[in-house]
């Protein structure tokens, strides 16, 4: 954003944190032989699921007949922790997911690890549950194993920030996943505290999502394999507007 221009104001509204029971993820990871893909939805899930795995002393080679799925750019995180990745669909979405592996012949015959997040303090976003049926529509066997923590941050922290918020000082407010828009709304009143923002969301899930809790989106990156793409559609949107 910084590059674009723009003045950040970074306010995370939700976290990420390690699992307080990890009794599912090692059982999955002990009999990581059983499944025939694993579908990676994120990146932190990429980094808990590996970091586990070294917590563990389990070796990378246990994943040698396993093919693996990552979205845009994180499967250069994927490659960096195991140095493989079987699929990167065009989509980066757990839609594109579902897409390219309806094209493999016989996948109804297989069966699909889903690190994924135990949500907190939040009500679940739709995106893993619509995954796994969607997946299920085809015959897939999914699991889905919790790896990370995703949980809401207290908005007393954020006293200055929903200041400026209010005051329109601030002039995007910019969502990267639809926990972040929830967590968001439950830190103001309505949405009269930030009326005077023009909102942004990272691709058409999160934007969907949004609007689905009342949120106004004007900003939808078309490009949402990468944050780049991402703060490219907000620049260029004021771009224009400043026209």
């Amino acid at each position: 954003m910084i590059k674009q221009g723009g003045l950040p104001v970074v306010m995370p509204t939700i976290e990420t944190c390690h699992l307080l029971n990890y009794t599912e993820l090692d059982a999955a990871l002990r009999r990581i032989d059983a499944f025939d893909w694993i579908l990676f939805t994120s990146r932190n899930g990429i980094t808990a699921f590996f970091d586990r795995m070294n917590d563990l002393q389990i070796s990378i080679s246990v994943l040698d007949n396993c093919q693996l799925c990552a979205l845009g750019k994180d499967s250069e995180s994927l490659l960096s922790f195991c140095g493989k990745v079987d699929l990167i669909p065009t989509e980066s979405s757990p839609a594109g997911i579902v897409s390219e592996l309806a094209k493999i012949p016989q996948i109804h015959q297989k069966k699909v690890l889903i690190p994924a997040p135990e949500v907190v303090g939040l009500p679940e976003p739709n995106v893993i549950p619509n995954l796994i049926l969607e997946l299920e529509q085809l015959g897939i066997q999914a699991t889905r194993v919790p790896t990370y923590i995703t949980q809401s941050l207290d908005k007393n922290i954020y006293g200055v920030e929903l200041n400026l918020i209010r005051q329109g000082i601030i002039d995007v407010i910019a969502f990267s996943s639809t926990a972040e828009v929830e967590s968001f709304l439950t830190m103001v009143n309505s949405q009269k505290d930030y009326e005077r923002c023009v909102v942004a969301c990272f691709g058409p899930y999160t934007t969907a999502n949004a609007q689905k809790l009342g949120v106004n989106v004007s900003i939808v990156s078309k490009d949402y394999s990468s944050f780049e793409g991402f703060a490219e559609a907000i620049a260029e949107f004021f771009t224009l507007a400043s026209r």
